[in-house]
């Protein structure tokens, strides 16, 4: 998907779906990639204790924890951080460095959004999860015009929330602290 989105914007938009021709700020280019990677990496740390905060509190998201927590169980780290750098690629290319120029920050918002429903209970609260970070990573890319800060944010969350989803069992946590703590089951 990476190497699509990537090919489509180079033919296409005829530039670079690293970096965005009229950002918000006017930087110049290292900058605008150095202040977005640093955006990237505080927002992307915030969303993961954000979930470890989230889980164990509200029943929304302790119920789509429990419907994606399979999808994670049996992945290896290497697994993990393969999937992380994989998906944060490809999405970001697509829907940040491709159709975001195109259709605009709400349009890829809500694209970004329904790609990631999933069946079950909780496929509206996923939807909405994902285009509330969705419109975040897009507005990262329009403030500062390059792609690093979002795929750092994004990368960061699938890893740490991949890892979470594999390693934390809410019914054990609601039955002892072991499960607050990490405890694999």
């Amino acid at each position: 998907m990476a190497a699509i989105a990537a090919s489509a914007a180079l033919i296409l938009r005829q530039s670079s779906p690293l970096s965005l021709a009229d950002p918000w700020l006017q930087l110049p280019p290292a900058n605008s990639h150095v202040y977005s990677l640093a955006l990237g990496l505080t927002f992307g740390g915030v969303v993961a204790v954000a979930t470890r905060f989230l889980v164990p509190r509200l029943s929304w998201a302790r119920n789509l924890h429990l419907e994606l927590r399979p999808l994670a169980r049996g992945l290896s780290t290497t697994g993990i951080v393969a999937l992380a750098l994989s998906s944060s690629l490809g999405e970001e290319l697509l829907f940040r460095g491709l159709l975001q120029p195109w259709l605009g920050l709400w349009v890829q918002t809500l694209l970004f959004g329904l790609v990631h429903q999933l069946p079950g209970p909780s496929r509206w609260v996923w939807v909405s999860w994902a285009s509330l970070v969705g419109l975040v990573l897009g507005a990262m890319f329009q403030l500062t015009g390059s792609l690093a800060g979002p795929l750092a944010a994004h990368a960061l969350i699938n890893a740490l929330n991949l890892s979470f989803l594999r390693s934390y069992d809410p019914d054990v946590g609601r039955r002892g602290l072991g499960g607050l703590l990490g405890q694999r089951s």
